[in-house]
C-alpha cells in the first residue's frame, strides 16, 4: 500500500431484533451519494483500523458496538485514488441514531433485504462474508 492510498474502515453492524430477535444489519443512507452502505470512513492519521471503525460506527449510526470477526478488507478506487477498507462485524450494544451531516437515514434489514438495499456489490459480498464468519450461511 503506497502513501496515496486511502486508509478507511466500517463494521457490517448487526443486532438481534427487539421485535422478533431475528438478526439484522445497519445500513447508513448517506445523502451526499445517495446510496446505502455499511458504516465506514476515513482513518485518522496513525489510527488503529479497528478503533477507526467503531469510532465510525458511534459516528455514523449514534451505537457503540463490541467488534466480532475479522472480514475482508475491500480494494476501490475512489477520486482515482485507490481506497483500502478494512471491516469487521460488531454487535450493537446500545444508543440510537440521530440524523447528521453525513448519514441522514438508517435501516436495520435481515440480511437478505440488507443485500438487496446495499446500493454496492462490494457491499453485497460483506453480508456473505459476515453470515459465513457467523456460521449462518
Amino acid at each position: 500500500m503506497n502513501e496515496e492510498t486511502i486508509r478507511a474502515a466500517g463494521c457490517v453492524l448487526w443486532r438481534h431484533s427487539p421485535v422478533d430477535g431475528e438478526l439484522e444489519i445497519c445500513l447508513v443512507h448517506r445523502p451526499k451519494y445517495d446510496d446505502w452502505s455499511h458504516p465506514k470512513g476515513k482513518l485518522k492519521s496513525e489510527e488503529d483500523p479497528l478503533a477507526g471503525a467503531l469510532r465510525e460506527v458511534a459516528e455514523e449510526t449514534g451505537y457503540a458496538a463490541v467488534p466480532g470477526a475479522r472480514l475482508p478488507t475491500v480494494h476501490y478506487e475512489a477520486g482515482g485514488r485507490p481506497k483500502q477498507v478494512r471491516y469487521w462485524a460488531a454487535e450493537a450494544t446500545g444508543g440510537s441514531f440521530v440524523p447528521n451531516r453525513e448519514v441522514d437515514r438508517i435501516l436495520w434489514l435481515p440480511p437478505a433485504a440488507a443485500r438487496r438495499r446495499l446500493t454496492q456489490p462490494r457491499d453485497r459480498d460483506l453480508v456473505d462474508a459476515f453470515l459465513n464468519a457467523l456460521n449462518l450461511t
